[in-house]
């Protein structure tokens, strides 16, 4: 695997190292002693799987406040996708950064997200299904959300979302102070 750090501290597009002949080839999707020598988290509690039937479709920006914060390593692998965290820890200086990479079947790039960020995508093609790992088991009394189009991301989405849930549309905007209550409870 190579790992190729974003413009946001911590997180990195996760390639992978093919190894290949005339049947195709093979490649590892994980590596738990690869992670930890780069200083990623490596400890994997749940899979989740997201499929999506329309183009156009937007999850998110979703997080997991403390104690259940979350890394995620985020795969495409059907369609694509395109893949967007924000930095919403106070200490870091990427700190409300946001940061986008387009995920596909065919370039096979993983997402590598930290703990502290959230996390959405808007899918670019019909039929668009992801893949991801998570450091954490789902908490729905911790899960948040904040608004895709939060001005102060300046989120440069490649498309306007044509589907959207109830939920994901009323998400607030990003709210400093109450992120810090949500962190300490």
């Amino acid at each position: 695997m190579d790992f190729i750090q974003t413009p946001l501290e911590g997180a990195y597009l996760v390639d992978l190292n093919k190894i290949g002949d005339e049947r195709g080839f093979f490649a590892r999707l994980y590596c738990q002693d690869e992670f930890k020598k780069h200083g990623l988290e490596a400890n994997i509690k749940q899979a989740n799987n997201s499929f999506s039937v329309e183009k156009g479709t937007l999850r998110g920006l979703h997080y997991q406040v403390f104690p259940k914060e979350e890394t995620k390593l985020v795969r495409c692998v059907r369609g694509s996708l395109y893949d967007v965290i924000v930095d919403l820890r106070p200490h870091s200086p990427t700190f409300k950064s946001a940061y986008g990479a387009v995920l596909s079947a065919d370039n096979r790039l993983m997402l590598y997200v930290p703990k502290g960020f959230a996390h959405g995508f808007l899918t670019l093609e019909p039929n668009s299904e992801i893949l991801y790992l998570v450091s954490e088991f789902y908490s729905k009394e911790l899960e948040r959300g904040i608004r895709w189009d939060d001005p102060s991301f300046d989120i440069q989405w490649p498309s306007q979302p044509t589907v959207i849930s109830e939920r994901d549309r009323s998400h607030p905007n990003f709210d400093f102070n109450m992120h810090l209550i949500t962190k300490t409870l």
